[in-house]
């Protein structure tokens, strides 16, 4: 008989630790399925990040780095520019990415520095407890934004890829999501670019993908999944910001 699916060379065989819902698991799966097409497993390099996203050092099968709080750009560039054979990327969360490491992510882009990050966006700190974000939608209501984020107190959500997309050393930008199968299809080939991007020399890339945090929304699995749908893309709509490498998904 033959085998249509299997798990991917580039994850280890251990469990996800992850609450139920939490699509983290599927974005780990996403790129260990793009790292294997693309046979660069032995010559690949990821960094953690802090956050529920440490975790990639646990379950990736590559070369991996932990990096500092919202430094993994600037772990990650030091990799790539002393091993600029290496294919170098990121995995970070939104508090992590969005939060302490603002200022990490965006320099790298402005030096179009070539590694890519994946830039896990589930609009609350997740391994935390569920404070709010810079993500956190309008609204919203957090562990410190019980009655619901206020744009007077604490400003509006940040979105990242709008922030790059003018950048010239930005060479691809994409906003995906992680709610059904077309989007998961989607997500999947903007991974999938990023890292070409990077191996062609282009210079900088990153990939944001929606997702979801039932525990932390309260919300059951599915009701996550709705409420991503409904609320979270409309706020950060998806789609190719910027890219050097064809057409759009």
């Amino acid at each position: 008989m033959k085998k249509m699916f299997s798990r991917p060379k580039s994850l280890k065989d251990i469990p996800f630790h992850y609450c139920p819902g939490c699509t983290h698991g599927i974005a780990h799966r996403l790129v260990a399925e793009v790292i294997d097409e693309l046979d660069i497993r032995g010559t690949t390099i990821g960094v953690g990040s802090v956050g529920c996203s440490f975790s990639t050092i646990s379950y990736f099968d590559i070369d991996m780095l932990q990096g500092s709080h919202g430094r993994g750009p600037a772990v990650a560039t030091g990799l790539k520019r002393v091993l600029p054979d290496r294919v170098v990327f990121t995995y970070q969360g939104d508090g992590d990415l969005a939060a302490i490491g603002t200022g990490e992510f965006i320099h790298a882009a402005t030096r179009g520095e070539n590694i890519t990050c994946i830039y896990i966006n589930n609009a609350v700190y997740g391994m935390t407890g569920g404070q709010m974000a810079p993500t956190t939608l309008l609204g919203q209501k957090t562990k410190t934004t019980p009655f619901g984020r206020d744009k007077d107190v604490s400003g509006f959500p940040i979105k990242v890829c709008e922030i790059l997309t003018p950048l010239e050393g930005a060479a691809y930008v994409a906003r995906v999501a992680l709610h059904n199968p077309k989007s998961i299809i989607k997500a999947k080939k903007s991974i999938k670019k990023a890292f070409e991007i990077q191996i062609k020399g282009l210079g900088f890339s990153l990939v944001e993908l929606l997702s979801t945090c039932p525990t932390n929304w309260g919300m059951s699995p599915l009701e996550a999944v709705k409420w991503l749908e409904e609320k979270m893309i409309p706020y950060y709509p998806l789609g190719e910001y910027k890219t050097c490498g064809g057409g759009d998904l």
